[in-house]
């Protein structure tokens, strides 16, 4: 395989469970992507993009400070990384939300892939 062929991007993750993180990290690192960091809550994960520049962030919906359509909102005004928001909930049982925050997408924690991550930064 050849490391030097793509860019690998750096992503963080946002999560409140740190067992959830976890797993995201593995499967994220087992498609070469490099995890710059994680946070906990919305304002780590604010403090995180500021201070590591992550290409892209892994964002819970649910966060116990701010939700992650606070943050996403805040990241675009900035021209932020890119985000991709994730939750245990359904895509539908946030309508319009997802759109208009500035995320590249969504995707629901139970089919979080690589290859679903991937189809949403391109």
């Amino acid at each position: 395989m050849c490391d030097d062929c793509n860019v690998r991007k750096r992503v963080l993750i946002v999560d409140d469970h740190q067992p959830f993180r976890a797993i995201a990290r593995e499967l994220l690192e087992d498609a070469g992507y490099i995890v710059a960091g994680e946070a906990a809550d919305a304002g780590e994960a604010l403090a995180a993009v500021a201070a590591d520049a992550p290409d892209a962030v892994l964002l819970d919906v649910q966060l116990p400070d701010r939700d992650g359509f606070a943050v996403a909102t805040a990241l675009a005004a900035v021209d932020g990384p890119a985000v991709v928001l994730i939750s245990s909930r359904e895509a539908d049982d946030y309508g319009k939300r997802i759109a208009a925050c500035g995320a590249r997408g969504f995707i629901p924690k139970s089919k979080l892939s690589a290859a679903a991550f991937a189809a949403l930064l391109e």
